[in-house]
């Protein structure tokens, strides 16, 4: 996807429509969708081109966004007045867990969240153009 502010919303509705296909409850569907926008956001702002993001359904729901910048997200509390640095926390609070992996190929990251979704068939959906 292209390093740009309107990628997260393109990667935003991507997510939905992924879900929506896959019948992932709206409340899991909503929740998805923020953690996009603050993962998505995030690896445009910090990271380095080019922004990817992939979503498994696989018993869990796990998000990953991948940019080529090893330089590695701080989970903080933004104070009031900040305008940044809460994407990694919203993240982590909104998911189960969360984690960042480095890829030696490029030199970047990926940056996961998972969260539990009910038993239901395993799928893989991966769109290097923003769209889960």
């Amino acid at each position: 996807m292209e390093s740009r502010p309107e990628a997260v919303g393109q990667a935003r509705a991507g997510a939905r429509r992924q879900l929506g296909t896959w019948g992932v409850h709206d409340e899991t569907t909503y929740t998805t969708e923020l953690i996009v926008s603050e993962l998505v956001t995030n690896a445009i702002r910090y990271g380095a081109p080019p922004v990817q993001l992939r979503l498994i359904k696989d018993g869990r729901l796990t998000c990953e966004v991948h940019d080529n910048s090893a330089s590695s997200p701080h989970l903080r509390h933004a104070r009031t007045a900040d305008e940044g640095g809460r994407g990694p926390f919203i993240s982590g609070q909104l998911s189960e867990d969360w984690g960042v992996r480095y890829t030696s190929d490029t030199g970047g990251k990926t940056v996961s969240t998972e969260q539990v979704l009910p038993e239901q068939t395993p799928a893989i959906v991966t769109d290097h153009h923003g769209a889960a």
